[in-house]
Order: structure tokens, then C-alpha cells, then sequence
């Protein structure tokens, strides 16, 4: 029963170990295809109405950002 009881304990650690490296390699994955395609999209030309979405979200928080900063005394 205790050699069971190592190679449960062993597997149950291989296990996750496993399991815990493909996901990883997966939400790895997934980030470098949306990021390639943030990439693309943003060498294009005409750009997508979601790009010219986010970029005027992006401006007025830096806008904001700076606006804050220079209004603090320092």
C-alpha cells in the first residue's frame, strides 16, 4: 500500500505539473495570435472600427493622464 501511496502522489505532481504547462503554452499561444493580429491591423492602411475605437480610448486616457500631471504641484 505505501508504494501506491508514491505513485499516486508522484503522478498526481506529474499531473499537474503537466496540465499546468499546457495550459500555459496555450494561453501563451492564444496571446502571441492576438497580438500579431493587433500588429497587422495596425500597419494597415484603413484601419479597423475597432482599432480607431481603442486608439481614441488610449488618447483621451493619456490626454487625462498628462492633464493630471500637470495640475499636480510638485
Amino acid at each position: 500500500m505505501e508504494e501506491f501511496g508514491r505513485a499516486a502522489l508522484l503522478g498526481l505532481g506529474l499531473g499537474l505539473l503537466w496540465g499546468t504547462g499546457c495550459t500555459l503554452v496555450i494561453l501563451y499561444s492564444i496571446y502571441l495570435a492576438g497580438y500579431r493580429k493587433a500588429i497587422k491591423d495596425s500597419l494597415k492602411a484603413q484601419k479597423p472600427e475597432r482599432y480607431r475605437q481603442i486608439f481614441e480610448k488610449v488618447q483621451a486616457k493619456r490626454a487625462k493622464a498628462k492633464e493630471k500631471s500637470a495640475a499636480t504641484p510638485q
